[in-house]
């Protein structure tokens, strides 16, 4: 069988759509398994949890483990055979964009998990990947071709596979951030509120929770920091100066400030904690609006999202 590029933009499609179909599978099973884990955990006091999930929510939690990492692999074969049928990096336009970074939050999440206790995080950071997947097959779809001439640059592969790792595990601390303002309400609630609050009760110690979210931050952080950078270097090899505020710059800076900002108020007193959380969240989400905001909706010198 001869492999040419329709034959790999096809195999490509292929694991993407399969990859989509497993991850969807992994998230009921995680899904089951958060219900399960809701339904046996009561407070006992002062905050503590006993957990009267039974081993089959266990087991459930395992078996979506096992399908995320099979949606994994297959998310990797598709981004791999979409390189292979481009003839370059596979990452040159918002649908292969999407497709990396779901691959990145896949890997960051398996990773965390091999020395942190964040199956709790699999409900949520699947359902992101599917719904990135979905969106990228469905809305962002675009065939395999040559890239836009300003992109035929090696720093393609170095600024944005930089932007795609810390896009992947701001992915991740996102989640914990988020699942830590649900647990820290809950501890301030206090037993009383305990029936209300059985989901928070389920999950890590607020302590354990702001650890995971501090060291996928404390990771991120510099790579966004070096993509920055990587990114002036190239814009003064494309369009002879390093910085012009286009549109795109300007909200990676953003997002550079509240991550920056997040990280300083981790070191403040005062406002550890709870404050220091919503400039995480914010950094997010000026994240997301970096690449789905200024690329669909906003006209600059980084109109080339391939939609």
């Amino acid at each position: 069988m001869i492999f040419d590029e329709q034959t790999f933009a096809q195999l490509s499609n292929g694991l993407v759509y399969s990859a989509i179909a497993v991850y969807a599978l992994a998230l009921l099973a995680y899904a089951a398994e958060t219900a399960g884990q809701v339904a046996g955990a009561r407070v006992a006091g002062a905050g503590t949890v006993v957990d009267d999930a039974p081993s089959r929510s266990r087991l459930l939690g395992a078996f979506g483990t096992s399908l995320t990492v099979l949606a994994f692999l297959l998310n990797l074969g598709g981004v791999v055979t979409r390189g292979l049928a481009a003839g370059r990096a596979p990452w040159g336009n918002m649908y292969e964009f999407v497709l990396v970074c779901a691959l990145a939050a896949g890997a960051a999440y398996l990773a965390f998990l091999s020395r942190r206790p964040v199956r709790t995080f699999g409900v949520w950071i699947v359902a992101i990947v599917l719904l990135a997947l979905g969106l990228a097959v469905t809305v962002l779809y675009t065939p395999a071709g040559a890239l836009v001439p300003v992109l035929d640059s090696y720093w393609l592969v170095i600024h944005v596979a930089a932007a795609i790792t810390a896009g992947g595990v701001f992915t991740l601390g996102a989640v914990a951030t988020g699942l830590f303002l649900v647990r820290h309400r809950q501890e301030r609630r206090g037993t009383a509120q305990a029936p209300k609050g059985r989901y928070a009760a389920s999950l890590p110690t607020t302590r354990t929770l702001e650890q995971v979210a501090h060291t996928a931050h404390i990771f991120a952080f510099p790579i966004w920091t070096f993509a920055v950078i990587a990114g002036a270097i190239w814009a003064e090899n494309s369009w002879g100066r390093y910085w012009g505020w286009d549109p795109k710059e300007t909200w990676a800076f953003i997002t550079w400030v509240f991550y920056a900002a997040h990280l300083h108020a981790q070191a403040t007193a005062g406002w550890r904690g709870v404050r220091a959380s919503w400039f995480a969240l914010a950094g997010y989400a000026a994240f997301l609006f970096n690449f789905f905001g200024v690329n669909l909706w906003i006209t600059g010198l980084h109109s080339y999202a391939g939609v």
